[in-house]
């Protein structure tokens, strides 16, 4: 007589091996913890120990666009941009020194302080053409998981640890999977929201032997008015030492 085959009520196929694997892997960032992921974010928007990059800025404010290109030269904390286009603005520059910032263009005696939260087109401040460092400047708190666009991630609450910030606060959305941040909506310290923005990493660089993604789009929304927005292009990204000279400020001007 023919026995009959026992199944057990949960049988294993290489279907649910796989998925079990899966459960098992988890995230990039299951490990990780909240400074940690944010400093992986950072690297993927210019905060390494030397890399370069064009930046192109357009501004749509009703029917008026302006556009403008920089050359940025960053290495870590530390950032210097120079002014490629237009014409007029050639040889500007704009010096990020352990969180202070300069301004300077042809034809003035000595750089002017200037501050990161101040307009450079559009929707776009002084700061956000640098390399971002939230893991330093500001407190992280850890909000919820959630995703954006099918891609699940963690939400952060950030907060500005000095008025040398960007900005004040900024609610953060970070892929937990490729540890880059995707969202963000940015705050007064009261709670108004300012302005939101999307990012997109279509370049890549080699980091300690693991090829990253970087920053290649950043589009910035006004929340009041709907229809303007600016968007900042990243290209050229090349990984190189740079120099000690390029950050001194007292060659700023020649």
């Amino acid at each position: 007589m023919r026995k009959q085959r026992k199944w057990l009520p949960w049988s294993v196929t290489p279907l649910r091996v796989l998925f079990v694997l899966l459960l098992l892997a988890g995230s990039a960032s299951a490990d990780l913890s909240t400074e940690e992921i944010l400093k992986k974010a950072d690297e993927a928007r210019g905060n390494l120990k030397g890399v370069q990059w064009e930046v192109s800025v357009v501004s749509k404010e009703k029917e008026r666009t302006t556009e403008m290109v920089f050359f940025v030269q960053a290495r870590g904390f530390d950032v210097l941009a120079t002014s490629l286009f237009p014409a007029k603005d050639k040889g500007n520059k704009i010096l990020l020194v352990s969180g202070n910032m300069w301004f300077h263009k042809p034809g003035l005696s000595k750089p002017v302080p200037i501050s990161q939260r101040q307009k450079l087109v559009g929707m776009a401040s002084y700061g956000d053409i640098a390399s971002t460092n939230y893991a330093a400047d500001y407190e992280a708190i850890h909000q919820r998981d959630e995703n954006v666009a099918d891609e699940p991630c963690h939400v952060y609450d950030l907060k500005g640890r000095s008025n040398k910030v960007t900005y004040d606060r900024i609610t953060y959305w970070v892929s937990r999977e490729r540890l880059v941040g995707v969202k963000a909506e940015y705050y007064t310290v009261s709670g108004k929201m300012l302005k939101k923005a999307s990012m997109e990493y279509d370049q890549f660089v080699e980091v300690d032997g693991e090829r990253r993604p970087f920053i290649s789009r950043i589009e910035i929304q006004d929340v009041l008015m709907t229809a303007d927005s600016t968007t900042l292009e990243f290209d050229k990204t090349v990984l190189r030492e740079i120099p000690d000279h390029v950050y001194n400020l007292n060659l700023l001007a020649r």
